[in-house]
């Protein structure tokens, strides 16, 4: 599959062109950037690769699809027009405004035929991946609660206006894995905090509660200025729990310098000292570290492209979480708990 990368900011450049340099079956054919500084940076480490000034020209070139990872509040026109010229598309998170958006994005390619996709990688994480495994073994029995905390001490990072906030950024990722998980959201509780950017008011930080379908709640949060760097998974079930305290295993390793294309074999694996703990009336066991391979996610759309597979993240599923997102802001500013509609 010959796959064009459009953005080439840190998501272009940490969490897109290393995996897809390393996915079986996908070729990067190209790049789109137009700042001076990320050009020098793309020839540097993609001489090979050919830069262009915008989509269009991208397209032109010959792609089967393009991924979309600029600034939101550029993604609708983009993904419209790459759907519009044909091409199946990855789309960054969130790949919307709203949920309604979201929606019509969904329609537009189903009336082009073509595929869209959410680039919800963190299905695909070290510590996510471990739990689904621990899941699926039914050794927790009926699964009654998740939580769920991710803290980054990262206040530089945060971002104002519409598109801005820690929920839409990182909650994301946060409400996927929940969804991808236990299911469809029934109910949504949320409590954001707020502070002031000289770029405007944003969230800072998230605690979301979701009683899915499926009977299980799962309880979200994640903060960006108390300083704090944290990430804790915790499942209770009927016949035990399962507790996790891995780290952000690759993003560490891409922020080091390491690329998964120099050893796959060993890409994404918790030191043995980080692996979680499944505690049954049997006794408390170390669970093994599964494999963290956002590299996954490219090889599976090339094989849905081909015709050979499911889709990794379809746009309909990434419309769930939106509104997700959307039901957790309604409910911080009014203070109640908000239904999700079915669709």
């Amino acid at each position: 599959m010959k796959l064009g990368l459009v953005g080439f900011g840190v998501g272009g450049h940490s969490f897109h062109a290393p995996y897809i340099e390393a996915a079986d079956g996908v070729e990067l054919s190209g790049i789109v950037t137009r700042s001076r500084d990320r050009r020098a940076l793309a020839v540097a480490e993609h001489p090979e690769i050919p830069l262009f000034e915008s989509m269009a020209d991208l397209i032109d070139h010959g792609v089967d699809a393009v991924v979309i990872t600029t600034p939101p509040e550029t993604r609708r026109e983009l993904v419209l027009e790459a759907i519009a010229a044909g091409v199946h598309v990855i789309a960054d998170k969130p790949f919307a405004p709203n949920a309604e958006v979201g929606l019509e994005l969904v329609a537009a390619a189903e009336d082009a035929g073509v595929m869209l996709n959410v680039f919800h990688n963190r299905r695909w994480d070290t510590d996510i991946r471990t739990l689904r495994s621990v899941i699926d073994s039914s050794a927790l029995g009926e699964i009654n609660r998740f939580e769920s905390r991710f803290d980054q001490d990262q206040p530089e990072s945060l971002t104002a206006g519409p598109a801005g906030g820690l929920l839409r950024d990182l909650g994301s990722h946060l409400v996927d894995q929940a969804l991808w998980l236990f299911g469809p959201a029934a109910t949504v509780y949320a409590s954001l905090d707020w502070v002031n950017l000289p770029e405007g008011r944003t969230d800072s930080g998230f605690f979301v509660t979701i009683a899915h379908q499926s009977g299980v709640r799962s309880h979200l949060s994640s903060n960006k200025t108390s300083h704090l760097d944290a990430r804790e998974l915790r499942v209770l079930g009927s016949g035990g729990s399962y507790v996790s305290e891995q780290t952000d295993v690759q993003t560490r390793d891409i922020f080091a310098g390491r690329r998964p294309v120099d050893d796959l074999a060993s890409w994404g694996y918790e030191n043995e000292d980080r692996w979680g703990t499944l505690a049954t009336a049997s006794g408390s066991v170390r669970v093994p570290s599964e494999q963290g391979a956002y590299h996954h996610y490219y090889e599976q759309f090339a094989l849905a492209v081909a015709g050979r597979g499911p889709q990794p993240v379809p746009a309909l599923e990434g419309v769930r979480t939106l509104q997700v997102l959307d039901a957790a802001r309604l409910s911080d500013a009014e203070g109640r708990s908000v239904p999700i509609r079915e669709f």
